[in-house]
């Protein structure tokens, strides 16, 4: 047993894998042929590497060197080992990105962004906003006497206001042709909404359907506040006083007031569209010496955007503000419920009250003073019932 040959299993008694003699053919056909690259001559099997003779290679003609400019200097192509030239390294010269574009390119980009921001007349309002900053900067433009500048207003503020009370709001405005064309006219609105949002969407409103420019008697906090009183002056708001009003009256002007102030935006939206007292009527005394018609307004949907459920009063008089207003929105979700909601909102100006009828000195009857005021506040109250009753939903 000592000197018995092993054979390998499957060898068919030949010698054959880890003898370290030739494998046998079945062996060899097991393994897995390399493939051939493209372009590349195949090696011989193991087994006829001996016995393969070496291909004859052409002769190869000796070739000089070649020179070509590289970026640091000359380079020079050498012979391998192998008996081929090297190729020398392809080498790219920077360019400035913007180099080699054509000004025609340039001027087909221009007109389209111009297109995409100005619309197709593009042309036009590029050469009205040109026109418009060399006034800015010549000084040559017109402010009244309150500081209204009605070409800032119309190209910024009404352009700011105008897709919020189309799109968001989705203001329908009855009875405008209760708005006289020309002349003086006061216009007295209930006020809501916590924040004074209600006068804004009225302003742009009425310019939008009539072309007129409403001018808002505003509260002395409007005017203390820094950034907020220099836009209120610009778009035409002043301070809410008697002589004020009365000398915009008898200047034609159409003139918007808003009785009920804070105690109107400040309530708790329990208590919505529940007309608060309409102050001394101020605003009829002011009507009843120029002889100017009132028309009263009704707005529906200004009391849901920022639904007020409480207020910090402590906060409010360290602020020096009428109040401080919590929303389910506000202060919990930080500038995010800040945002209105976007209720549905309908306008309707009522039939105009006339005090030209009045005698000169009916101002001065208090008692007069008190009804025209009281036929007022009825006709917009009866009429915010009215539209309430025609509204769907606060969203529709």
């Amino acid at each position: 047993m000592g000197d018995a040959e092993i054979i390998p299993i499957g060898t068919r008694g030949r010698p054959g894998r880890g003898t370290g003699k030739q494998p046998s053919s079945a062996a060899r056909n097991l393994a897995p042929k390399p493939r051939p690259a493209a372009g590349r001559q195949t090696t011989p099997p193991a087994d006829d590497v001996h016995d393969a003779e070496p291909p004859a290679r052409d002769p190869v003609e000796p070739v000089e060197p070649v020179e070509s400019v590289g970026p640091v200097g000359p380079v020079t192509a050498a012979e391998t080992p192998g008996g081929t030239t090297a190729r020398p390294a392809a080498t790219t010269r920077e360019r400035h990105p913007l180099r080699g574009i054509p000004t025609s390119a340039w001027l087909s980009a221009f007109q389209q962004a111009a297109a995409e921001v100005f619309g197709e007349s593009w042309e036009p309002r590029l050469a009205q906003l040109l026109a418009f900053l060399r006034r800015r900067i010549t000084g040559d433009y017109v402010v009244d006497e309150y500081g209204f500048d009605a070409e800032v207003t119309e190209r910024f503020l009404m352009a700011v206001l105008r897709p919020i009370a189309e799109q968001w709001f989705r203001i329908e405005v009855r009875g405008i042709d209760n708005i006289p064309a020309e002349g003086g006219a006061l216009v007295v609105s209930n006020h809501s909404g916590t924040v004074p949002v209600d006068g804004l969407m009225t302003m742009v409103s009425i310019h939008d359907r009539t072309g007129r420019h409403l001018r808002p008697l505003g509260a002395d906090l409007v005017f203390k506040m820094p950034v907020v009183s220099s836009m209120a002056r610009r778009s035409g708001a002043t301070l809410a006083c008697q002589e004020d009003a009365e000398r915009m009256l008898r200047g034609g002007e159409l003139v918007g007031v808003w009785p009920e102030g804070f105690k109107g935006i400040g309530k708790n939206y329990s208590e919505r569209y529940k007309l608060q007292r309409f102050g001394r009527g101020g605003f009829v005394s002011a009507a009843l010496r120029t002889g100017v018609p009132i028309v009263p307004l009704a707005v529906v949907g200004a009391e849901e955007i920022y639904p007020l459920v409480g207020n910090i009063p402590a906060l409010a008089r360290l602020i020096g503000v009428p109040y401080i207003p919590v929303t389910p929105f506000f202060p919990l979700l930080g500038p995010l419920g800040l945002i209105p909601l976007p209720s549905k909102w309908l306008l309707e100006f009522g039939e105009p009250i006339r005090t030209d009828e009045y005698d000169a000195g009916a101002a001065e009857d208090p008692m007069l003073v008190f009804d025209v005021t009281d036929q007022v506040r009825e006709t917009i109250q009866q009429t915010l019932y009215s539209l309430l009753m025609q509204r769907q939903s606060v969203f529709r």
